[in-house]
């Protein structure tokens, strides 16, 4: 009897360019169970058959391969991309002696990091994400931060909303609550796990509403604005993670305008 194999083509799907710090969406099609994609030396989980691959703010523009990875370590097909120049500016914030010489508390740093590149099996969240508060944008994701005149070294990892103290802040998307903690630095502190590599951190809040392992829905209030830790007036810091790194959160996102100057 004459046997027929069907041949599945393992194929990747993405768009041709992208911008740092912006995330990219690759679809995978025919790949193994377990595959991964790599990308600059990172290994990005596929889920169904969508791979979320966070672009580095500091990636060089220019030609970057994408690589699909089988569970034995053999290279499937490849796809090469463009890395825009996202341009990013600089931004010079006055900051107190008080606020500035904030130091985290014993494993703040530590709980943030493991929280950011957490990666659960289960999916929560579903698009259109919602803003996590009402206001204006103070400061976007990625600007080179300069504290009275002097460079850091350092970008913004979020997204910064002007709001009155004790407004509701709400969940970008379904989720389970991992950080609900009052912290030195980063002051009034919650972490979203929103699943599958996707999430969000709201901080600098006066009043945390919600406790490690609580399930949020969509729009839920988690905490209220404040100005706790490295903060020099009351306004909402939040940042989107995906697969352990911060990306623009306003392409997720839309209808924040910047505030006037």
């Amino acid at each position: 009897m004459l046997l027929l194999l069907a041949l599945v083509a393992v194929t990747l799907d993405a768009p041709a360019t992208v911008a740092q710090g912006e995330t990219l969406r690759v679809q995978v099609h025919g790949a193994s169970s377990g595959s991964r994609l790599r990308f600059e030396g990172r290994a990005i989980p596929i889920f169904g058959e969508l791979g979320l691959i966070p672009i580095p703010v500091a990636l060089k523009p220019g030609r970057h391969r994408i690589e699909l990875i089988d569970t034995t370590g053999q290279t499937g097909p490849s796809r090469d991309i463009e890395i825009l120049d996202a341009h990013f500016p600089i931004q010079n914030i006055r900051v107190t002696k008080e606020v500035e010489g904030l130091k985290p508390l014993p494993g703040e740093m530590e709980a943030v990091h493991a929280f950011q590149e957490r990666v659960s099996n289960d999916r929560w969240w579903e698009e259109p994400f919602r803003t996590p508060t009402a206001g204006c944008m103070s400061s976007p994701f990625g600007v080179a931060r300069y504290h009275n005149g002097k460079p850091t070294g350092n970008y913004h990892k979020g997204t910064d909303i002007r709001a009155p103290e004790g407004q509701p802040v709400r969940a970008i998307a379904g989720g389970e609550v991992q950080i609900a903690t009052m912290y030195r630095l980063h002051g009034g502190t919650v972490g979203v796990d929103h699943g599958q590599g996707v999430s969000s951190m709201y901080i600098h809040m006066s009043k945390i509403a919600v406790t490690p392992g609580d399930k949020v829905a969509p729009g839920g209030i988690i905490g209220y604005i404040g100005h706790t830790g490295f903060a020099t007036g009351p306004h909402l810091h939040w940042g989107l993670y995906v697969n352990g790194l911060p990306v623009n959160s306003r392409q997720w996102i839309k209808g924040v305008t910047p505030c006037a100057k």
